[in-house]
């Protein structure tokens, strides 16, 4: 698993596109399988950044064993890159969430990921 969840008030043509775009480069980013990646979009047009609605977008991920400040300096470098590209969002108009909630605590095929794991 990871999961990521993109909220933005920028419209995009075909959001299919882009999370089939997103999901490889998550996957390569984040050193997961892309068959554990799950990824979306959301349109909000009410999403306001510094009390504008100018182009701004929140994306919070939520991924086992690799979320450090470490880490999450160099996600963060290419996903503001990423989003920059393809939304036009600048880096001052964004926040990312990193969350690592434990294996115990993702739920997956009837059982957690500290089952599959073995360290529950």
């Amino acid at each position: 698993m990871p999961t990521l969840e993109l909220k933005t008030n920028v419209p995009v043509a075909d959001p299919k596109t882009l999370m089939k775009e997103f999901a490889p480069f998550a996957a390569q980013l984040l050193g997961k399988p892309l068959e554990y990646i799950s990824t979306s979009y959301t349109y909000n047009e009410t999403l306001t950044f510094a009390g504008t609605f100018d182009p701004a977008f929140v994306l919070n991920i939520v991924s086992l064993g690799n979320i450090n400040p470490e880490a999450n300096l160099v996600y963060s470098q290419k996903l503001f890159a990423f989003f920059g590209e393809k939304l036009g969002v600048p880096g001052d108009r964004a926040y990312i969430t990193f969350v690592d909630p434990g294996n115990s605590n993702i739920g997956f095929k009837s059982t957690h990921f500290g089952v599959i794991f073995g360290n529950n």
